[in-house]
């Protein structure tokens, strides 16, 4: 199915859109940039790094909302590091994002697949709603829309508001909030099984490594444990089979499965 991806790009939306690549069932057509968990033009630089690492460099990534709609950026440098993936290092970026912004990108690709679009928001909420303004029917084009509300909305609230309100009650909007994402956790058990799924160590299990790393660190700082939540991958999980909504389980077991064999088939 046809996938619209929006982030800024820390560790977990990193995550989700390994995930995506990894999966058979989702056609990722593009990704548009926000900032949220760094500046925007670091979430473009990561998320142009990652789709080169992951081989999609085919993938058109638009550059979008610099700040929020009405209120000032916060930031979340403490969670995902200076550069948003923690202690991982991605490569420099060989090409550079679309000529049409973010929130036109939401636009092309609900018009370019019409009643089969499966978008899914990673960050805030600004690009989206945006894109609402520009074309008000937007919600009619969608099949589904999967928003993950932990900290996004509270980032951008007047643009969470507005989607939520285009979208309203009666349209296909599945919202994972704080209580469904902390049921899917990783922590390195899970990395190392995810690690022999590759079969060795390669750079994209490198990458995931680091990145999950930091976070872990940070968990363990905060008091959670040495261990890392799945907020972003289980979204785009969602948006590919709602089902896992209610199975966190299924989707962490998934997640490793899929990852895995796709870091080894990107050695």
């Amino acid at each position: 199915m046809p996938v619209f991806v929006d982030v800024d790009t820390g560790v977990d939306d990193a995550l989700a859109l390994v995930y995506l690549l990894a999966s058979d069932d989702a056609a990722l057509i593009g990704i548009g940039c926000s900032a949220g968990n760094v500046g925007v033009d670091q979430v473009c630089r990561n998320t142009l790094g990652l789709m080169q690492l992951c081989g999609a460099a085919h993938v058109p990534v638009s550059h979008g909302a610099a700040t929020p709609l009405h209120v000032p950026l916060r930031t979340a440098e403490d969670l995902h590091g200076t550069t948003g993936v923690g202690y991982a290092v991605l490569p420099a970026p060989q090409r550079t994002f679309t000529g049409y912004d973010a929130a036109e990108a939401w636009v092309h690709a609900a018009h370019a697949h019409r009643g089969t679009l499966v978008g899914v928001v990673l960050g805030p909420l600004t690009n989206l709603a945006l894109a609402v303004r520009r074309e008000p029917t937007l919600p009619d084009l969608f099949r589904r829309l999967v928003v993950m509300t932990v900290r996004n909305a509270g980032v951008d609230p007047h643009a969470a508001d507005e989607v939520f309100a285009a979208w309203g009650r009666s349209r296909d909007l599945v919202i994972c909030d704080q209580g469904l994402a902390e049921g899917a956790v990783i922590d390195p058990a899970l990395v190392r099984r995810l690690a022999g799924q590759a079969g060795s160590r390669t750079r994209l299990i490198e990458f995931i490594d680091d990145a999950l790393r930091f976070r872990f660190e940070v968990n363990l700082g905060r008091g959670i444990g040495y261990l890392a939540y799945l907020h972003d991958p289980l979204a785009a999980a969602v948006a590919l089979d709602p089902a896992l909504a209610g199975n966190p389980a299924a989707f962490v077991e998934r997640f490793v499965t899929r990852v895995g064999a796709f870091a080894r088939s990107h050695s």
